[in-house]
């Protein structure tokens, strides 16, 4: 299962999915390109916004800076893993 925990300003990924084997799994793929692309369109409107890092099976978002921007993006990033956790109960969990 992969634990999304959206705490202050941190967002921590932890896990697998492990709805289909490593390499086929769309929900982890999912939820990586989610990630990513949110962490790139941040980093491109604000390098200074963010501080994160990842590995596998895990990435942490550290918000330093806040702005309208960046603040829908995020948000944006936090509602598309909603929407995968109501499609995947079993494979996505979001903490708040």
């Amino acid at each position: 299962m992969i634990k999304i925990t959206v705490k202050d300003d941190t967002i921590t990924i932890k896990g697998h999915a492990e709805f289909n084997d490593y390499g086929k799994d769309i929900v982890c793929a999912s939820v990586s390109s989610i990630a990513i692309t949110s962490i790139n369109a941040i980093i491109r409107i604000d390098k200074d916004a963010i501080d994160y890092s990842q590995d596998e099976g895990f990435i942490e978002v550290k918000i330093k800076r806040h702005s309208e921007v960046i603040d829908v993006l995020l948000e944006n990033m936090i509602s598309l893993f909603k929407e995968l956790e109501s499609q995947y109960k079993n494979n996505v969990k979001i903490y708040e």
